[in-house]
């Protein structure tokens, strides 16, 4: 009987000892696995680039809103981001125009031209920003390139031809201008250069000649109306 008991007793240790390392076995497998907050890294979050449609947006806006310069702003931003956005420079340089800032605008359309490979009405643009600063023979070279890109741009020949004519080379005027026109709208465009000047009686003979080679030229009546 006391052989049995100390049995007994032996087995009772054996399983007392066996479960202890089990439990030890189990807390060390949960200890390696849980993860060491002092080692984690998390990536840093970051904003998004704001992309250069964003700022031409955003110019647009500033426009709509009546806030030039902060248009100028916004377009310079986006052109900064993608040097070869044409949209930007050419709404840049229409801007500075309206502010009268002509030497800005010239540089704006320069990039243009040099974005879009030389486009023709580019370099109309860019002659009509020198002739409103005044620079009439660097104008007259921006419209000849824009011609020599494009020989049948309207813009070009229109644009060259109204200066001329504004500077009394009306001749040269008269054959840039009948390039692209028909015969009606460069009588039309020559009278509003004489209204302009004030010689009203140039501005009616011309406005005349317009409606009688195209009667239902509706513009040229209504200036002929209204020219006292």
């Amino acid at each position: 009987m006391k052989k049995l008991n100390w049995l007994m007793l032996l087995a009772a240790v054996l399983l007392v000892a066996g479960c202890k390392s089990n439990k030890s076995s189990s807390k060390d497998t949960q200890a390696k696995a849980k993860p060491n907050t002092d080692e984690l890294k998390f990536e840093t979050m970051r904003d998004p680039p704001i992309k250069a449609k964003t700022h031409f947006a955003a110019g647009q806006l500033a426009e709509s809103r009546g806030n030039p310069n902060g248009a100028v702003e916004q377009y310079w931003e986006a052109a900064r981001i993608d040097p070869k956005y044409k949209d930007a420079y050419f709404r840049l340089g229409v801007v500075y125009c309206q502010l009268k800032h002509y030497p800005d605008s010239i540089v704006a359309w320069k990039q243009y031209i040099k974005a879009t490979n030389g486009d023709a009405t580019g370099y109309s643009n860019l002659g009509f920003a020198h002739e409103l600063a005044g620079q009439h023979d660097e104008a007259e070279k921006a419209y000849r390139k824009g011609i020599e890109k494009d020989p049948k741009n309207e813009p070009c020949r229109v644009n060259y031809g109204l200066m001329l004519a504004r500077d009394n080379r009306m001749s040269e005027g008269v054959l840039q201008l009948q390039a692209v026109l028909t015969p009606a709208q460069v009588h039309y465009n020559l009278a509003s250069v004489y209204e302009h000047q004030g010689r009203k009686e140039q501005a009616r003979s011309e406005y005349r000649k317009a409606l009688n080679i195209d009667p239902n030229l509706a513009d040229a009546e209504v200036r002929l109306s209204v020219l006292k």
